[in-house]
């Protein structure tokens, strides 16, 4: 089995591709490796998985010194041309399309970098799927299009047409896209509905992160709506086990077997203030916490339901939060005392 994963120096696709590189799989990586933040983070993830900062150069295949079943490419999703050279060339059996622009607030400043990623360069990997077939196209899509749903659990039955960020307006738009595209070319797709996924190697603009490193530097922690929120707080050893079930199931149904779109989340709220208290107590030391009003697009409460994923897979979640945030700050605490990022 042949497999691009696309995003592959972000937080999901680095721990996807080095969960499927210990399997019977041949891995082909695509990052853009954008500044959207600290990129160092990005090639210390890279070099995780044998990828030297030094060989990497645009558009170019570089063999991981580690892996010897992955090979790793500087890739924009945007760039139509070389993305269909890459699908004749390769013939990838199935496509796990991960890279995206990220993040709420980001998409009230530049709103251009989610349209340019999310939906010009998800076209492309569409277009890509169509002209040389994949068996398989998962797609990563967001807990953000349940927008202000009152509704709890969120189901994927329930109605997303009222997105509160544009974030969230170019998720479902993915969704949307997948659709017609496998109504009128018949390709396979799921998308993935991730929700609030958290964990080593996660990324600097996620409040747990944010969190654990203004605590550390005695600085204030800026606490949204009162800390009236919650979140599904989903592990990302989890998220992968799930994926890993699910491309498992693609292959033993010929059509993938699986449905257009899925909850992968923990299905299991955290409150906010509760959040906070506990990566106190995992650094025994107390947040300054300054409480702000709700910030334009966040969601008050997010909520997976997951039944649909455990008929699938058998797979539940099985990572409580405290100790998820446990092995996220031992994570920290060394891989900044080493210098990595």
């Amino acid at each position: 089995m042949r497999i691009l994963v696309t995003g592959a120096a972000g937080f999901i696709g680095f721990h996807l591709v080095n969960r499927l590189v210990k399997e019977d799989y041949e891995i082909i990586g695509l990052d853009n490796i954008n500044d959207y933040y600290d990129v160092n983070l990005k090639y210390a993830r890279l070099n995780e998985a044998g990828i030297d900062k030094s060989r990497i150069d645009y558009n170019k295949f570089i063999p991981s010194n580690k892996f010897e079943n992955y090979i790793f490419a500087k890739l924009d999703l945007t760039d139509d041309k070389n993305i269909l050279s890459l699908f004749e060339t390769e013939k990838f059996d199935l496509v796990i399309n991960l890279a995206a622009q990220v993040g709420v607030r980001y998409s009230l400043k530049n709103p251009k970098a989610y349209i340019d990623s999310n939906i010009y360069g998800f076209l492309n990997i569409l277009e890509a799927c169509r002209h040389y077939p994949v068996k398989h196209l998962f797609y990563a899509s967001s807990s953000s299009v349940y927008g202000g749903n009152t509704k709890i659990p969120f189901s994927e039955e329930d109605p997303v047409e009222k997105p509160i960020s544009l974030y969230a307006a170019t998720k479902r738009s993915n969704e949307l896209m997948a659709y017609s595209y496998t109504h009128l070319y018949k390709i396979p797709s799921t998308g993935l509905r991730f929700f609030t996924v958290y964990g080593p190697w996660g990324r600097p603009d996620m409040a747990y992160y944010k969190f654990t490193k203004t605590i550390l530097e005695n600085k204030p922690i800026y606490v949204y709506n009162d800390g009236k929120m919650s979140r599904d707080f989903t592990y990302i050893d989890d998220t992968i086990e799930a994926l890993r079930l699910l491309l498992l199931h693609t292959q033993k149904n010929e059509t993938g077997g699986l449905p257009l779109i899925l909850n992968l989340g923990n299905k299991s709220p955290t409150n906010l203030k509760d959040f906070i208290n506990i990566i106190e107590t995992k650094l025994e030391k107390k947040a300054i916490c300054n409480y702000i009003e709700m910030q334009p697009g966040d969601m008050n409460e997010t909520w997976a339901d997951i039944s649909e994923l455990i008929s699938i897979t058998g797979y539940k979640p099985e990572t409580i939060i405290e100790s998820g945030i446990c092995s996220f700050v031992d994570w920290y605490q060394l891989i900044y005392k080493k210098n990595y990022v």
